[in-house]
């Protein structure tokens, strides 16, 4: 009998082990492990979406009309993260089930609960409905069929009129320059005017999103503000949206640059807005970016890379996307949360926490002051980025030349900023939000430039900033807690 006890003492001491071990996160605990060689000080301090000032930072809470995610289970992470703003989708499919009854009630508790989070959500009309002979699915064929336009635009007048008093920015369509949209061009801008138009009677204040395309097509774009042009309407839109999905996120800037000069060449009111953009955590054989093997770590300074980018050229950003999405033919790993297939949160991947990072580092106090010029001991390409409120306190730096890495890993770099002050400056991790003591001797002001010796440079963002400028806990080791295994939480339930 006491040998029984004994092996069922084992047990029970085991499984919670064995659970633990199942959902631990270890490319976030080698992130915490691994040491710049500089003496950690502290900790970058987080606030809520709530707590938060107004900022243009967005995460996807797409693809909920289609049933790949589920909202309520990963409701409260978004408000956690600090987002002001979230990207969720309309399917007109499910909103219309029988011909003139439209289904809001599932849409309400999505927009509600982000607004109970301070989060606003910014609506896509989006997709065809089988009532009509409109396919539901990415890359469906545009229609052009009058019986089916009249059909869209009643959906897109009701969902408006909905909820007008809680959704203001409205994007029509998603990425209308995919799959088999025989008339391309033609049929996403009568689409297009004829929603404005729809929306705007409604809600004269709202703010319109249009495009949303898939890379930065220039031909396409052109050809739809031609059409838009030759009924004098090319100047309905406030943003223009873009998905740039390259391997290197730094590569995708020229084209960027390129894409802007095109619209304001058409509106030079228009903005640009990065809609949907992020990078798988593991090698996928469907959907963007497939194909190679990313992993959790790649992931994190691939999203840290393409926000600090955008965010220098003043362009709203939103990180595709909050979790991992059930897609028919797989599970898809771009989530910032990673999730099982029955929609359950396992644990915050890294990316995660970078992403938490850089939108509390850029909230709304902080600008961009550009590119800083600079030189350096690397054979590597590295990107500089000024910040300032009142005047330049830091600079984001990495090695911009290829894509994000896994490795955990630093390159001691002598690097000289010019037009540089910085009294006391300490260096930050964005990833894990570190903050690490620079000594003196490894800094010298020469004129108006400051050098730095040996500093640790790698493929993703790290700040130099002035201390008093950075809002850190100070006094700790600076390791972030692995307690967030949301798998445990689930089992429990």
């Amino acid at each position: 009998m006491i040998y029984k006890k004994a092996i069922l003492l084992m047990m029970m001491g085991v499984a919670p082990l064995l659970c633990w071990s199942q959902y631990r996160s270890i490319n976030w605990e080698n992130l915490n492990s691994a040491s710049t060689g500089l003496k950690a000080i502290g900790q970058l301090k987080t606030a809520s979406s709530k707590d938060l000032a107004n900022s243009n930072w967005s995460v996807g809470c797409e693809t909920l009309d289609r049933g790949y995610a589920t909202f309520e289970n990963y409701k409260p992470y978004v408000g956690e993260l600090g987002v002001k703003y979230a990207r969720i989708q309309s399917g007109w499919a499910t909103c219309e089930k029988v011909k003139g009854k439209y289904e809001f009630e599932w849409l309400d508790k999505t927009v509600d609960g982000l607004a109970e989070m301070k989060v606003s959500p910014w609506m896509v009309l989006c997709y065809g409905n089988p009532l009509y002979k409109s396919g539901e699915k990415l890359g469906a064929r545009i229609f052009t069929e009058e019986i089916t336009m009249k059909a869209w635009l009643d959906y897109v007048r009701a969902t408006v009129k909905h909820f007008k008093g809680r959704v203001r920015e409205w994007e029509i369509w998603n990425e209308p320059n995919l799959g088999d949209n025989v008339q391309f061009a033609p049929a996403y801008a009568s689409l297009l005017m004829n929603t404005v138009k729809v929306i705007k009677e409604e809600q004269p204040e709202a703010i319109i999103i249009g495009f949303a395309l898939s890379q930065t097509p220039l031909n396409f774009t052109k050809e739809v503000f031609e059409l838009m042009k030759s009924k004098k309407q090319e100047k309905i839109l406030d943003y223009l949206s873009f998905h740039p999905y390259v391997h290197n996120p730094d590569e995708a800037n020229a084209d960027i640059d390129a894409l802007l000069a095109l619209a304001r060449s058409y509106d030079p009111e228009i903005k640009l807005y990065q809609g949907e953009c992020g990078s798988p955590s593991a090698l996928e054989w469907g959907h963007a970016l497939n194909q190679y093997p990313w992993t959790e770590i790649s992931q994190a300074k691939w999203n840290l890379r393409r926000m600090a980018n955008d965010w220098n050229r003043n362009i709203r950003s939103s990180i595709f996307t909050m979790v991992d999405l059930q897609y028919p033919n797989m599970l898809q790993s771009f989530g910032l949360i990673r999730t099982n297939l029955e929609h359950k949160n396992i644990y915050k991947r890294p990316s995660f926490y970078a992403v938490q990072h850089m939108v509390n580092l850029l909230n709304a106090s902080v600008t961009p002051a550009g590119p800083i010029a600079h030189q350096g001991s690397s054979t590597r390409e590295v990107t500089v980025l000024g910040l300032k409120k009142d005047k330049l306190f830091g600079a984001l730096l990495w090695f911009s030349d290829r894509i994000p890495s896994d490795d955990i890993s630093w390159e001691l770099t002598d690097i000289t900023l010019s037009n540089t002050s910085l009294k006391q400056p300490v260096y930050l991790d964005l990833i894990t939000g570190r903050v690490y003591e620079i000594p003196k001797h490894l800094f010298k002001q020469i004129g108006k430039d400051m050098k730095f010796r040996s500093l640790p440079v790698w493929d993703s963002p790290m700040l130099i900033a002035e201390r008093g400028q950075l809002d850190f806990v100070a006094g700790q080791d600076a390791h972030q807690s692995n307690m967030d295994i949301l798998g445990i939480m689930d089992i429990k339930k």
